[in-house]
């Protein structure tokens, strides 16, 4: 029985990253972050990112990539994960959970940076927020979501869209994406 589950979540898996491998609009979406991205680091600009759960985890691994390397040598590229514990938890003391990107965004955020906002829903209320934030102080909003993702979609510039409703198939291909998108920014700025 176990086999099953794990076979069957393999071949769903599968199959969702096959329709991504061959989805115009998930492409383009993904060339256009990375010419977003290449472009504002390219200005002396930065990459702010945020996601709750798994997308937090998601938003560090996207920054390590940035800051450290993709895929050869070369210079650090400024993005920051909007994670830390205790600036998590001291906004949402002070303010409440639902301000804990904004602030950030606010704080952190300059005219011509990009924010990255994850939720693989769409709906996640401190995203959200973030991204309207980001928007006010002119930053450029880019998402990463998935087909229920509406209200994320409608805040950002650039939105790639996983054509999956299943969270973790959601997460597998806009981890996909992102390492593209690495490959693509660190190709350009070497």
């Amino acid at each position: 029985m176990s086999e099953d589950v794990a076979a069957a979540y393999f071949a769903r898996s599968a199959e969702a990253l096959g329709r991504a491998a061959s989805d115009r609009d998930l492409l383009e979406a993904t060339r256009a972050i990375a010419d977003t991205i290449t472009r504002a680091l390219r200005d002396g600009g930065k990459v702010l990112i945020a996601g709750n759960g798994g997308s937090a985890a998601d938003a560090q691994h996207i920054a390590a990539e940035l800051l450290s390397r993709f895929a050869r040598e070369r210079r650090p590229m400024p993005a920051i994960a909007l994670t830390d514990p205790a600036v998590l938890t001291a906004i949402g003391n002070d303010y409440g959970f639902e301000r804990t990107f904004e602030r950030q965004v606010r704080g952190l955020g300059r005219s011509g940076d990009v924010f990255l906002a994850i939720s693989t829903s769409g709906r996640s209320p401190n995203v959200l927020a973030a991204a309207k934030a980001a928007r006010e102080v002119n930053l450029v909003t880019v998402g990463f979501t998935g087909i229920p993702g509406k209200a994320l979609r409608e805040l950002c510039d650039v939105c790639l869209v996983a054509p999956s409703d299943e969270t973790a198939v959601i997460q597998q291909i806009y981890m996909t994406a992102a390492h593209a998108i690495c490959a693509l920014v660190e190709r350009d700025l070497g």
